[in-house]
């Protein structure tokens, strides 16, 4: 089983997919093309994809039983002790919380006694 995604990629390369694939979905395509075939549509999705983005996943004999391979995508995939992984970026890195300076008020109850 294959299944490749694409993102806004032109629709030539959509029409050269439909030859070898069923498009379920507008960019979405699925089937079962052997290994080398698999491999000479992917290398074609990446030389003529253009500014769009692509996602490729097939099955494979391992744990997961999938593997997977993007083209321009921000999420890349990661090997983590042999379960491959999607990485994230986060697009908004968590700030610490602004302190305020000088003493809490519970500190200066405690340090200077009850007023």
């Amino acid at each position: 089983m294959t299944v490749i995604v694409l993102t806004q990629c032109p629709v030539g390369l959509r029409g050269f997919l439909t030859r070898w694939l069923l498009e379920i979905s507008p960019g979405v395509f699925i089937g079962g093309p052997s290994a080398r075939i698999r491999e000479v549509l992917w290398a074609e999705v990446r030389q003529y994809a253009g500014n769009g983005r692509a996602l490729l996943a097939y099955s494979t004999d391992n744990e997961q039983g999938f593997t997977f391979a993007t083209h321009d995508h921000k999420w890349h995939p990661t090997d983590r002790e042999g379960v491959t992984l999607i990485h994230r970026p986060n697009p908004h890195p968590s700030a610490p919380p602004p302190t305020t300076p000088g003493w809490s008020k519970a500190s200066k109850r405690r340090r200077f006694g009850t007023r």
